[in-house]
């Protein structure tokens, strides 16, 4: 029996692996025991225990960006927490620890090594966190989504997708996905959404281009977020809704997709094959953008500015290439080419691959 501490949070770009890893875990090897480690702020402190799996928490201790108090405190809070999570390994008899960036990973990286146990790294964005920069030097194996990652021996193992998404993938069916969903199963359907909090210029845009996408004969699947004031409604030609908890029927029922480039959407969207007009996040390091290169590059996705997505380019572009069945066809096989679909599996084998060859799972 083999004991993995998973360790993540904040977003769902960190939480999704985490749990997609700890479930593929669980289905190869039922007697061993998985524990998620994260703050109690993050999405993890709901998602995490909703999946069944034990959740330990640390302080949230993002690194200082200036001068001040908290500076002053921060390195006597790491120290604390790094000697918390020391004593977890040990009283938990931890045999590998697995990062995937956030407020935790950097903390456990440090105890890992003060305990000896080897810790793996998976980052899930094209450009790297700076948790996992710094961790990266010491790990004892290095994994990545995007082949163009710039991490220092790391492997490319792609996104590790959650269990439903990767079934979804090796067997899809677009109209019972559209009908389990509310919709109509012989319609041009366009999936948009701006995350788990939503994105306010993706909402304003596709609310506003509404009638547009109506007279085009186009359904629209309009996942709004949790900070959208929009009003959930479902007409014949628009179902939108705040949450969605089955992406998986919502990916397979689409025809084309409308949302941020954040690393798990990208990598779902390839996994499937699903053409995709990418609007990045405009604030912040730019990661969103660096997220979809490879797959804009390869002719599967297209690009445009936060700021240019406005109803003239739903009329002007989005609607002409939902009705070009050819062209998403070749979008689709060009997806799919630069996409790794079996991510989980990847990872875990590379997980496997430092432990020491006695605590070794066999599949």
């Amino acid at each position: 029996m083999t004991k993995y501490l998973l360790a993540g949070g904040g977003t769902g770009g960190h939480v999704n692996p985490l749990l997609a890893l700890a479930e593929y875990i669980k289905s190869v090897e039922p007697e061993s025991e998985v524990i998620a480690l994260g703050t109690v702020t993050g999405l993890e402190a709901r998602l995490v225990p909703m999946r069944g799996f034990e959740l330990q928490t640390i302080e949230k201790l993002p690194f200082p960006r200036k001068p001040g108090f908290y500076a002053l405190k921060f390195p006597f809070r790491l120290r604390a927490a790094v000697r918390h999570l020391v004593s977890l390994i040990h009283s938990r008899d931890i045999d590998v620890v697995v990062g995937f960036g956030g407020y935790a990973s950097a903390p456990v990286y440090l105890a890992a090594r003060k305990a000896g146990v080897p810790y793996v790294i998976h980052e899930a964005n094209a450009l790297p966190g700076m948790a996992n920069r710094l961790g990266a030097k010491k790990a004892s194996a290095v994994a990545v989504a995007f082949g163009s990652t710039k991490l220092s021996n790391a492997v490319t193992t792609g996104m590790p997708l959650r269990r439903e998404i990767e079934e979804a993938v090796s067997s899809p069916n677009q109209i019972a996905a559209r009908l389990e969903l509310g919709l109509k199963p012989d319609v041009p359907t366009i999936l948009v959404t701006g995350g788990s909090l939503g994105a306010k210029r993706i909402n304003e845009t596709i609310s506003e281009s509404a009638s547009i996408l109506d007279a085009a004969g186009v359904q629209t699947l309009h996942i709004t977020g949790g900070n959208s004031e929009l009003d959930e409604i479902s007409t014949p030609a628009l179902k939108r809704i705040k949450y969605c908890d089955r992406m998986d029927l919502a990916i397979a029922a689409s025809n084309l997709a409308i949302a941020r480039s954040g690393a798990s959407t990208v990598c779902e969207f390839g996994a499937f094959g699903l053409p995709s007009v990418f609007v990045p996040y405009p604030v912040g390091n730019g990661e969103q953008g660096y997220n979809a290169a490879d797959m804009v590059a390869s002719g599967g996705a297209v690009m445009i500015d936060d700021a240019k997505f406005t109803p003239d380019y739903v009329r002007d572009q989005v609607i002409p290439l939902v009705s070009n069945t050819k062209e998403l066809k070749r979008m689709s096989e060009a997806a799919k080419k630069v996409s790794i679909a079996d991510g989980t599996s990847r990872l875990y084998q590379l997980v496997q691959s430092v432990l020491p060859s006695k605590r070794t799972n066999a599949k």
